[in-house]
């Protein structure tokens, strides 16, 4: 068991004596608030905040790490303030004390929501100074590794939390072996039959491997011996949840992953490593496609090694990992590694540390963009599992994506405004879709417009987190301005139903509206009207001081005039897709605005009967210059290219087909339904007075 003697012994190591006494402090200050208290296992409470300094120590952690580590919990369990613990140590470790007890009062079990907002308020913890998660990280760890301790229900449910929330954030981080740690640990704990079998089947395993091992290594060492490089080859165990992840992803047996071989070879220098990869690809048999360069392109958490397979002279298969002491370093603790390892110089250090900052800074700016948590938290998701991909810009600077990213990702990658203004993409030099998934290695040019701006179909293919937050953002403030705006021309309608208009409002009828419902000004009531959450004639009436008497002016009947570029608050109804030059009704549809829809359409006239203060009158613009989608049936005779002679048709007359759908009605009669798009019920008139002038063409018929 860990003691303070202990724990001092080991500080000696790397702290000075001032340091060290500064911890001998916190643990006394923290071993008079823990007393009486006792860990389920019945060990004094005090062991665990011991124990989780003694896995920051492993990682050489700063002296205030360690006293957070140790004070951790006395804020939550002893009714010790921050402002306390400021005045006795320091309100630097007073404010890591109080980032680790913020995460710990997170409760996974409850509902998304609050789950959602716990785990947002954990993640801008970590921002704000990244030792408040690697505090967090060992002190669960040291509740992972007394697990079994608690009862079932509790220790799957925690388990469970690690795998999915713990064990993602320390491989974003870097820290490999500490990752490895959480998922086999809960692994355990949520299959335990499972890990127990896999288990007896590695150690039986073991033995003949043994063998096999020790003659794969003589061969790799005999091969670098022979090119005179000098290095340590480890062979590789695999760890029980990835052999379990590999046999239900990849339908493997548990012989086929056990048939490959794997070794880490160590070298000084980056230079050797190349030299390695040379030598152990002219010694045995590389297998074309299984090599990777993450020396020259390191992953998203700073990993750095070069990866190959090759076939030994016996036939079985050999992974090799390739890297230097420092890379090795990082890959088993990755930002950890900062204050084990001390490195510092940006010229030969690693990129961990900016990584991991550059990172924070990322969630942060999610985090102002973000609508809501549980928005915030499927951004941060996508952040946490990242299989990367690495795109060129034209000037060679490499940008890392997760896998599936299209040059949108790509443009927000570069800068938000690129990303808002981008309109075309060129991979390799060749014009491509949007929505493209990029491949390592190509180069990509991101073709602008000044006036162009984020199109909500984007929303269904882009995968990084930037992309999504920032058009979301970019979306809400443009429905935010445009709902003011339609409210405006609402209210301002139904107030000339009374002869006034807004400037003519009482201004204590205003005030007391605004107050009355938490508008915090009359542009989050305009907007509400906009987004058709409350119903302008209501609001009026009540503005005005409940004054119902109609009006003689006849202007509540004067319609809205719909231009066709009101943006995302005036929709056009799918059910019969109205035209300029259609008689037209809106109906107000709750968080959508308006929805315009043919005046003898089946779903509006339902609508009037029902909910008659919910549709009001519209016109169309006489300046209406947009385009409108249009349906229609039509019946012909099945012949050979008869869509080509559509398509062709339409596009002389100036249409674009959006879909098409075709159903056989017999064996010689085809039904096709397409949605084209016309400007208005004039260009629709003309689109079917040509069609019906095609010989195989039955009937047509506007839908």
């Amino acid at each position: 068991m860990a003691t303070i003697h202990n724990l001092v012994k080991r500080l000696k190591s790397y702290l000075d004596d001032d340091q060290i006494a500064r911890v001998v402090r916190a643990y006394e200050f923290a071993e008079r608030a823990h007393e009486g208290q006792y860990r389920r296992s019945g060990d004094p409470y005090i062991t665990h905040p011991l124990a989780v300094a003694n896995i920051l120590i492993d990682m050489h952690m700063d002296h205030e790490s360690l006293m957070a580590a140790l004070l951790h919990d006395v804020l939550e369990d002893c009714g010790v303030g921050k402002d306390q613990l400021a005045a006795q140590f320091s309100p630097e470790v007073a404010e890591l004390v109080d980032g680790v007890s913020k995460i710990a009062q997170i409760k996974f079990e409850s509902k998304a929501e609050q789950q959602a907002e716990n785990l947002r308020k954990m993640m801008l913890a970590m921002t704000r100074d990244i030792r408040v998660i690697l505090v967090k990280l060992a002190d669960r760890l040291h509740n992972m590794r007394t697990l079994h301790v608690m009862p079932p229900e509790k220790r799957k449910r925690i388990a469970l939390e690690t795998m999915e929330i713990y064990a993602p954030i320390a491989n974003r981080l870097g820290m490999y072996n500490m990752r490895v740690e959480y998922e086999d640990l809960g692994f355990n704990a949520i299959y335990p039959m499972r890990a127990r079998l896999i288990a007896k089947a590695v150690k039986s395993a073991r033995g003949h491997r043994k063998e096999i091992l020790s003659t794969l290594k003589a061969s790799i060492e005999h091969c670098l011996e022979q090119e005179g490089i000098e290095a340590r080859v480890i062979g590789r165990e695999k760890h029980l949840y990835s052999i379990y992840m590999k046999m239900k992803e990849q339908q493997k047996s548990f012989a086929d992953i056990m048939d490959v071989y794997g070794f880490r070879i160590i070298v000084d220098r980056v230079d050797t490593c190349y030299r390695v990869l040379g030598a152990t690809h002219n010694y045995f048999t590389p297998i074309p496609g299984r090599f990777k360069d993450y020396i020259a392109i390191p992953k998203a958490n700073g990993y750095q090694s070069l990866h190959t397979t090759l076939k030994a002279r016996s036939g079985l298969p050999l992974e090799i990992q390739v890297r230097t002491e420092e890379m090795e370093a990082m890959a088993n603790n990755g930002i950890a590694a900062h204050w084990l390892y001390k490195i510092d110089d940006p010229a030969t250090g690693s990129p961990t540390q900016s990584r991991a900052q550059s990172w924070m800074g990322r969630l942060l700016e999610m985090q102002q963009k973000a609508g809501d948590s549980m928005e915030f938290i499927e951004n941060v998701k996508v952040d946490l599992f990242p299989d990367e991909v690495y795109i060129f810009t034209p000037k060679g600077q490499i940008k890392e994506l997760p896998a599936g990213a299209t040059p949108v990702d790509f443009a927000y990658a570069v800068h938000s405004k690129i990303g808002n203004t981008c309109v075309a993409a060129r991979i390799d030099g060749q014009l491509a879709a949007l929505s493209t998934p990029l491949e390592s290695g190509q180069t990509v040019r991101v073709i602008t417009a000044p006036n162009a701006t984020p199109n909500p179909a984007w929303l269904n293919f882009v995968v990084t987190a930037k992309a999504r937050s920032t058009i979301r953002h970019f979306l809400k403030s443009q429905r935010h301005e445009e709902s003011v705006e339609l409210g405006e021309r609402l209210l301002e309608k139904a107030l000339s139903a009374y002869g006034k208009t807004m400037n003519e409002l009482p201004v204590e009828r205003v005030v007391s509206e605004l107050a009355a419902n938490g508008y915090t000004s009359f542009d989050e009531l305009l907007g509400e009207i906009g987004m058709g959450n409350r119903l302008a004639p209501l609001v009026a009436r009540k503005l005005l001081g409940g004054r119902e008497e109609e009006s003689t002016s006849g202007e509540e009947r004067k319609p809205i005039a719909i231009r066709g570029t009101e943006g995302l608050l005036v929709s056009y109804a799918k059910c019969c897709h109205p035209l300029p030059g259609d008689h037209v009704l809106g109906h107000l549809s709750a968080g959508r605005g308006i929805v315009v829809h043919r005046d003898n359409c089946k779903n509006v006239l339902a609508e009037l009967r029902n909910n008659p203060e919910k549709c009001i009158a519209l016109g169309w613009d006489s300046g209406v210059d947009h385009e409108f989608s249009a349906a229609l049936r039509i019946e012909l005779i099945n012949k050979k290219g008869v869509l080509a002679t559509l398509a062709t048709l339409l596009s002389e007359q100036g249409s674009n087909i959006e879909n098409i759908s075709m159903a056989e009605k017999d064996a010689t009669l085809t039904v096709i339904n397409a949605i084209i798009m016309v400007h208005d019920r004039i260009h629709l008139a003309r689109i079917i007075k040509k069609l019906r002038m095609l010989s195989n063409v039955i009937r047509i018929q506007r839908l």
